[in-house]
């Protein structure tokens, strides 16, 4: 078996002895993904996976997919194999328009969200900018502000605060995360989140939570980037409002459709203020000039057919069906003291286990007993919650769930007695 990516990941070493003097500065600052690394050396069709956020190849429409493809040739010939304009095909901008209400002007086309998250780095932060962020969050946005290198801020705020009190205390938080920031003399930037069924944790902001974020960032006059792939994979509980709809004048809204079509097209799309997307569609044009155009046609075609969305319902229906059944295991077989989320929606819940489990040294006896998941320590800037970890219900069948869960809560039961 291949060494743990956890030990290749933790640190990078700067050789400067034979290449420093061959690669810039920042290059040093772009850091390997653990998750990348454990697709990339394990064969998965012999593993239980929990670890990568990938949607269920199930919810792929091929069928409709090919449709569209072919619909998209006979109305618009070989021209939807050219190259586009950078903000995007108009098509599509329009049926996203649509789709959200959000007027065309203020929709851009992203390739992937995670490219949006990048460009908002790049039109942003200077190296040592201060940027907020919800502790835990997602280990591509850390990773993308760590290459600018932001001064990253794990700001820890109840995602469920709920009236005077509980608003009062995320925006206390926040504005305390900030003011130290000026005092250490570093200029903040933006605030980023995930309100909708956080990556890792699962967890929703309340709508009170989002409102004092807003105000918070209106007074220190700043931007908030809301990260929301996971947007409309609700299952249950009562929709809550984009930060987007509540405050367009200080937001920027990225979307995907990896998780709503296929990750395979790497299209994504941003609402925000006309002269923010001005700077970031310049700033595109030098990362890839166009999204895909092909890909562009088959996802509007979709969205205005109905289609897409007739698939979302069957999807959400499906997931909804594999979180239930990861909660009943982990109800089942998981020992005492272990605690997790429980999301409305979105793909992940999240494992706190006794503070003196470290979920990265356990990883490779789950790995030797055939389980993947992620230490919850990489969605941590500060290098916190090695005691936690984030498990996918997404991707693996519902038999291999069950299997996986057992196998996993076996594991952290004998470390947990091992200990006493």
């Amino acid at each position: 078996m291949p060494p743990s990516p956890w030990s290749r990941c933790l640190e990078i070493e700067r050789d400067f002895m034979d290449y420093g003097k061959l690669y810039s500065d920042d290059v040093w600052a772009f850091v390997p993904s653990p998750v990348r690394a454990i697709f990339k050396n394990y064969d998965f069709s012999k593993i239980i996976s929990f670890a990568g956020g990938y949607p269920s190849s199930d919810t792929f429409r091929t069928d409709d997919i090919i449709l569209a493809a072919e619909e998209a040739f006979r109305l618009y010939g070989p021209g939807i194999l050219q190259y586009g304009a950078t903000e995007g095909l108009m098509l599509l901008r329009e049926a996203i328009s649509e789709r959200y209400g959000v007027p065309v002007n203020n929709v851009g086309i992203t390739t992937s969200s995670q490219q949006g998250i990048d460009l908002c780095a790049r039109i942003f932060v200077n190296p040592a900018d201060a940027v907020f962020v919800n502790r835990p969050t997602f280990l591509g946005a850390i990773q993308s502000f760590r290459s600018y290198r932001a001064d990253i801020r794990g700001v820890k705020a109840s995602p469920d605060a709920s009236g005077a009190e509980g608003a009062e205390a995320v925006a206390g938080a926040y504005s305390a995360a900030i003011a130290a920031a000026r005092n250490e003399g570093l200029v903040p930037k933006f605030i980023y989140l995930i309100p909708d069924f956080n990556n890792p944790t699962g967890e929703t902001l309340s709508l009170e939570a989002r409102e004092a974020v807003i105000d918070v960032a209106r007074r220190e006059s700043l931007m908030i980037v809301e990260d929301s792939p996971y947007r409309e994979l609700r299952f249950s509980g009562s929709d809550v409002p984009s930060m987007y709809s509540l405050a367009p004048d200080c937001v920027l809204h990225l979307g995907s459709f990896s998780k709503i079509l296929a990750p395979g097209f790497r299209l994504g799309w941003v609402f925000g203020p006309r002269e923010v997307l001005d700077r970031l569609t310049a700033c595109k044009q030098s990362a890839d000039l166009c999204p895909p155009m092909l890909d562009q046609h088959i996802a509007a075609i979709l969205l205005k057919s109905g289609r897409l969305h007739d698939n979302l319902r069957w999807t959400v229906s499906l997931y909804r069906r594999k979180r239930d059944f990861m909660l009943a295991m982990l109800e089942r077989h998981m020992p005492s003291g272990v605690n997790w989320t429980r999301p409305e929606g979105g793909l992940f819940v999240f494992l706190t286990l006794p503070e003196h489990i470290d979920t990265v040294a356990l990883y490779d006896s789950a790995l030797s007993a055939g389980v993947a998941y992620v230490s919850g320590a990489f969605f941590h800037p500060d290098g916190g919650g090695r005691n936690t970890m984030r498990l996918n219900y997404s991707f693996m069948d519902m038999d291999r769930i069950e299997e996986g869960i057992s196998v996993l809560a076996g594991i952290i039961r004998a470390h947990i007695n091992a200990a006493r």
